[in-house]
């Protein structure tokens, strides 16, 4: 079952949107211009709200430690 991370690899702010693009298999780019759009045609400030928030609410991909 595939599960929404934070990236690692793919990470401009906190990599919740490069998270998003590895997890639906997009370019995150695209996603990046996308909300950008959003944020500016809804005001700034909701698009902020939900990207602030949205760093707290999905998790950080935990690398596992071989022993």
């Amino acid at each position: 079952m595939k599960k929404l991370y934070k990236s690692k690899k793919n990470k401009v702010f906190a990599g919740v949107v490069g998270g998003v693009g590895e997890y639906f298999d997009v370019d995150p780019v695209i996603l990046r211009l996308t909300w950008l759009l959003v944020v500016v045609f809804t005001g700034f400030v909701p698009g902020v709200v939900v990207y602030i928030i949205s760093i707290f609410v999905v998790p950080n991909k935990l690398s596992r430690r071989i022993n």
